[in-house]
């Protein structure tokens, strides 16, 4: 493997996993940092910690001269994005490789191919995987009261570069369409600089299950499935492997569908396809790649044993894949639940604080991914998650329980926590059944469930 020195490019609980991980293999790890968070874990575990700019993510985390002048100045040989901030970034990848270092990921024609979702249909498309009826490409408005008309309402209009639920709409019919296209086109233009869109048939009420993947530029292969279904403002909250609600059939087509995709790009590292499920036709979709390593990895490591950023390191520095698909099996089921500095019975509000003490869930199939410690300031100025609690047993139920008991003995002082969230879920029969969907949290929310759990748990 030629990685020797490897520059890790995040925060949070992802640098301290690619730290971890890293040196784990006996690699140097260089930590580089903002100014609010030169006291972070990670900075602290790592062989080397470097500031690379001011509090705000734009001066430090996705200043692309700062990072490449930190790793030459370390003599880093390699470069990790972690998720989020330049994770899927083609200019920072191609910046990386340019500069003659190893970027730890896919090379970046691969991440401009795949995070463009029109394109990625259309890899899709040619590699024999279903995708959602819909536009062949970007489309104007005629084009799209057209197609509308032909695969039938209601319809999702789609921004082509966009992310995070942003420039995204449902028309129920042509009236709808002609306005809310406009308003999804100019939110996508103000959120990523650009403005194309495309539309598809709407799949109202779907799970939402993911595939994780490896590849070594040559080969691929499956980590089996993920149901990512419960959701808040798009945004994951809690997350399963495998998908129970998958037969063994349908399971052996979809994780084979991401292989084949996975195969046409000659994929390289750690990457998840994600899917739409629809229960009532047993159909699935492909809607998008993630082409780095996500949040909710750990309930894959959990059933199959694989440490993926590991193996996406030793790819990624010239390995070949260290194991073939009939060497990877599942075992059991694992559920992880994220855990955010916010106030659930507040909105969710944002809670930043000291953490005054920290007791940490143990035993045996009990893992806390996180980047806290007691003292440690929660910075202000990021994304709120603090870690992730995951927990693996021999079934879904034995999961559920043992999730409630690691988040009832484990105790974070100084600042509210979405606890609550995961403990009222964990009691609630439709999750208990498995019954629920990509629309199905928020309205549970609105109705008052939380009240479940009043008080204020860690």
């Amino acid at each position: 493997m030629a990685i020797n020195r490897l520059l890790v490019a995040n925060r949070g609980e992802i640098a301290v996993r690619v730290v971890k991980a890293a040196q784990a293999l006996g690699i140097h790890t260089i930590q580089v940092h903002s100014e609010a968070d030169a006291d972070m874990l990670a900075a602290k575990l790592a062989n080397e910690a470097v500031c690379i700019g001011p509090a705000a993510s734009k001066d430090s985390y996705l200043n692309i001269e700062a990072v490449l002048k930190a790793a030459k100045d370390t003599g880093a040989d390699a470069i990790h994005p972690g998720y989020g901030f330049l994770s899927e970034n083609a200019a920072f990848a191609r910046a990386v490789e340019e500069a003659g270092l190893i970027f730890v990921g896919p090379p970046a024609e691969t991440i401009e191919r795949m995070g463009d979702k029109v394109a990625a249909r259309q890899v899709a498309e040619a590699a024999g995987v279903p995708v959602v009826p819909g536009s062949d490409g970007r489309i104007e408005l005629s084009e799209a009261l057209s197609i509308a008309q032909s695969i039938g309402y209601p319809v999702m209009i789609k921004a082509a570069a966009g992310g995070g639920g942003r420039g995204i709409r449902i028309a129920q019919n042509a009236a709808e369409l002609k306005t809310l296209a406009p308003q999804a086109m100019a939110e996508a233009e103000a959120a990523f600089g650009d403005g194309g869109l495309y539309i598809e048939r709407a799949i109202l009420s779907p799970r939402h299950i993911e595939v994780q993947i490896l590849g070594d530029g040559e080969n691929a292969v499956h980590c089996y499935e993920r149901e990512c279904s419960l959701q808040r403002r798009r945004q994951k909250v809690w997350e399963e492997a495998g998908a129970a609600c998958l037969d063994d059939e349908t399971r052996e087509k979809l994780c084979a569908s991401a292989v084949a995709l996975a195969k046409a790009v000659n994929y390289r590292g750690a990457g998840t396809l994600e899917y739409l499920y629809d229960e009532a036709t047993n159909e699935f979709f492909f809607i998008e790649m993630n082409t780095r390593i996500q949040v909710e990895h750990p309930v894959s490591e959990m059933i199959t044993g694989i440490d993926l950023v590991a193996e996406m390191i030793k790819v990624c520095g010239g390995d070949k894949l260290s194991m073939t698909q009939d060497e990877i099996t599942r075992t059991g089921h694992a559920i992880e639940v994220r855990l955010c500095a916010e106030d659930p019975h507040m909105n969710f509000m944002p809670w930043p604080g000291v953490v005054s003490k920290l007791v940490e869930p143990t035993g045996e199939g009990i893992r806390f991914d996180h980047f806290l410690y007691e003292g440690y300031q929660i910075p202000p100025f990021y994304d709120s998650l603090l870690g992730k609690v995951i927990v693996h047993a021999d079934t879904r139920d034995a999961a559920i329980d043992k999730l409630v008991s690691a988040l009832e003995s484990m105790e974070i002082g100084g600042t509210k926590t979405t606890t609550p969230l995961h403990l009222a879920l964990a009691s609630d029969p439709d999750v208990r059944k498995g019954a629920f969907h990509t629309q199905w949290l928020e309205p549970w929310l609105e109705a008052g469930n939380l009240s479940v759990t009043e008080g204020d748990a860690a």
